[in-house]
């Protein structure tokens, strides 16, 4: 059995207003169906096994980049938009948040038995997956979610967050399923997190005597698998800064953007007229499907295809949001009728801006970036959950 990784994450509250939700299921629905039909269900899994490549998912979703909002809110868009094309995409998205996250064996049941799967294992799977993280690994953090993604031929992954009310943050446990070896002896490639004192790990092999007589604690050293970590920990501050930036991975795709620039590659003739502001959005929306996974280090770098809910780094351009949707899911629909020019173009978004960046000088100023992407928010119909992005105001005095 493989755990993927983990991430550590602020907790936030709110909500996600309904004019977000319902474009986080659209976007979300065009990137499962492009991932799948190019690279397959069990490539789709895989990514989502990942915590680096999730949080990114999140952030070109117009989620706040690194709260623990983004599991609760991305699983919820996606299962809202990819069960009821369950057949179709050969894979279905069980349990949620709180009570939702009870029903897990009831929608695996169900969604077991049409494909002919073990249900009676899956369910095990389920529950002791869950029971390990919440139980077994002992380490202050209470599961309040827990997803189960299957596909009809049997492989999973499980995506469940717990919280910690004294420290303010949620944890996110990533779990895939290529080999099945034991849920109780070592079934996860590393655990290790920030240090809160001891922690009881009953799946560790030296706990055998324990498990045998309960008559002693055996505590696991988080530094034991620091050569295989594989986690992210984000910031307790909201505000995008340059330090959370690949600024030279943003600085090509900002470059590229630009319809100067596009119409120097013949790859690219397919997107010119879109506009740079949608081009951007699409660049980043292309590598979240396209490109590989040392591409994710940096989750925050995907919060400039549609910015966030909370206005960090600037307000969601609903505008360029709905142009990126309609324009990738005209290429998926074109690609199924066999034209796949639209797709193969947008996939090109991503691959030049990785040859770009290899001698790229950035020469943005960070912060005026932010600024511009705000000041000029308005124009593409900027929205937070506070309400709709304004024109900055002319200071100075109009005198005729």
């Amino acid at each position: 059995m493989k755990r993927a990784g983990t991430a550590d994450l602020p907790l936030h509250y709110g909500h996600v207003p309904l004019w977000l939700a319902e474009r986080m299921g659209k976007l979300g629905l065009a990137i499962t169906e492009e991932i799948i039909a190019n690279k397959g269900k069990d490539d789709f899994l895989a990514r989502m096994s990942n915590p680096f490549w999730f949080q990114s998912l999140g952030a070109v979703m117009g989620m706040d980049w690194h709260s623990s909002g983004i599991t609760t809110s991305v699983m919820r868009a996606l299962k809202r938009s990819i069960n009821p094309l369950a057949k179709e995409f050969g894979i279905y998205i069980c349990g949620g948040k709180g009570k939702l996250s009870r029903q897990t064996p009831m929608e695996l049941a169900k969604f077991s038995d049409s494909n002919g799967l073990n249900t009676k294992d899956l369910v095990k799977c389920s529950k002791l997956s869950a029971k390990v993280d919440n139980t077994a690994i002992q380490d202050g953090f209470q599961l309040y979610q827990h997803n189960f993604i299957i596909s009809n031929e049997g492989n999973w992954t499980v995506i469940q967050q717990g919280m910690n009310d004294k420290s303010s943050t949620a944890r996110r446990y990533h779990w895939h399923s290529p080999v099945i070896d034991s849920f109780t002896e070592e079934p996860h490639t590393f655990i290790y997190g920030q240090n809160q004192g001891d922690i009881l790990n009953l799946t560790d092999k030296r706990a055998t005597p324990l498990k045998q007589s309960m008559l002693s604690i055996t505590s696991e050293s988080p530094n034991r698998m620091i050569a295989e970590i594989n986690k992210l920990v984000m910031p307790n501050h909201h505000d995008v800064k340059a330090k959370d930036i690949d600024i030279k991975r943003l600085g090509a795709i900002l470059w590229l953007a630009q319809d100067k620039n596009i119409s120097n590659f013949d790859e690219l003739l397919l997107l010119e007229g879109l506009g740079p502001r949608t081009l951007q959005s699409l660049a980043l929306v292309s590598e979240i499907i396209y490109g590989n996974p040392s591409r994710f280090k940096d989750p925050a770098r995907f919060s400039f295809a549609n910015g966030g809910k909370d206005g960090h780094p600037f307000p969601v351009p609903v505008n360029v949001y709905d142009e990126t949707i309609k324009t990738l899911q005209r290429a998926i629909d074109k690609s199924k009728l066999g034209n796949s020019d639209k797709t193969q173009a947008i996939k090109s978004l991503s691959q030049i801006s990785q040859r770009v960046e290899k001698d790229f000088i950035p020469n943005e100023n960070f912060d005026e970036l932010i600024e511009k992407e705000r000041n000029e928010s308005w124009k593409y119909g900027g929205r937070t959950v506070f309400g709709k992005a304004k024109p900055p105001v002319n200071e100075q005095l109009n005198l005729f």
